[in-house]
């Protein structure tokens, strides 16, 4: 698996959310344009693949793609505005299915590939019993 430079890293680590419980997500009007994706309609289309992937593959399309409303300014009025807070998943998703002749999709398939495998990892150590874990962390 390639490395990323740091420059390529921040692109995607500076537009990352934490919620409170420590979660992380990504907003998709935020991550359009980190993808050279000008307009919402053209990656409005390539979530939607995503999204029939992310349901084929078994998983809770509305856990890793939440639907949210965002109020913006238009003129004298205000209006709610579809966005959606996306897990480290439905990124992952996205990139694979956008338009692979964007380097930035090949950037971002690698970031987010990273980044999975780094949670899994993390995960699964977390799963071992603390015996476990000394026993692991002494071996080095």
């Amino acid at each position: 698996m390639s490395e990323l430079n740091a420059k390529e890293y921040k692109r995607f680590e500076g537009i990352k959310h934490i919620r409170a419980d420590g979660s992380e997500y990504w907003l998709a009007r935020e991550l359009a344009p980190v993808l050279d994706y000008t307009e919402w309609r053209n990656f409005s289309k390539v979530m939607d693949k995503a999204m029939i992937a992310c349901k084929n593959s078994g998983h809770d399309v509305i856990y890793d793609f939440v639907e949210v409303n965002k109020i913006v300014n238009a003129g004298a009025t205000s209006k709610p505005r579809k966005d959606f807070e996306l897990s480290r998943y439905a990124c992952y998703l996205i990139v694979q299915n956008g338009d692979p002749r964007k380097e930035v999709i090949a950037l971002g398939q690698t970031y987010f590939a990273i980044q999975t495998y780094r949670q899994e990892i993390a995960d699964r150590f977390n799963q071992l019993d603390e015996d476990s874990r000394r026993l692991v962390v002494a071996k080095g």
